[in-house]
């Protein structure tokens, strides 16, 4: 049965590196709290396509403006929103972070690679240093913008799910 959602602070925006669960967790806690649930990622292959696809095509630098559009969408509805793990690289989303209630999940690298389906994760496959190595990148970005952090390594999703639960509740 969802929580009470009406007096919250929205949007609470999920960050983190890739395989950290900000999809997993965002669905539960969207449910929990009777919330809709917005995946830029997912938004960003519906319209146009798979991600490695659009990469592959149009590059990076389409991408991140595609990503950037339906970020700042999101960020204006009263959701649970995951972001891509590079989305918080992009300044004017930075900016806009600062009005949401901001997750930072973290996750080991070995609890990663234990959980990632590596055909979903051709980077993970293909290149099991890069995520490290784009996740010690990002680290700063991620824990300047997080209001508070949340490890997924070793942790049911629903204990987590149950902690942000009383987290957002709390006034802001």
């Amino acid at each position: 049965m969802p929580e009470q959602a009406a007096d919250l602070r929205l949007p609470v925006v999920l960050i983190g590196p890739m395989g950290s669960g900000k999809s997993r967790v965002g669905k539960q806690l969207a449910k929990r709290l009777g919330l809709p649930f917005v995946d830029t990622d997912s938004v960003v292959s519906g319209e146009h396509g798979a991600i490695a696809r659009i990469f592959e095509q149009h590059g990076e630098p389409h991408f991140r403006a595609l990503e950037r559009a339906a970020v700042a969408a999101a960020l204006e509805q009263p959701a649970i929103v995951s972001l891509g793990g590079g989305a918080v690289l992009d300044e004017d989303t930075q900016r806009e972070l600062a009005d949401a209630r901001v997750v930072l999940l973290t996750v080991t690298e070995e609890a990663v690679l234990a959980r990632a389906n590596l055909d979903k994760r051709p980077l993970l496959r293909d290149d099991p240093g890069a995520w490290s190595r784009i996740a010690a990148a990002r680290r700063p970005v991620y824990e300047r913008l997080a209001d508070v952090t949340f490890d997924t390594s070793h942790r049911p999703i629903s204990g987590i799910v149950d902690e942000l639960v009383a987290w957002v509740k709390e006034p802001a």
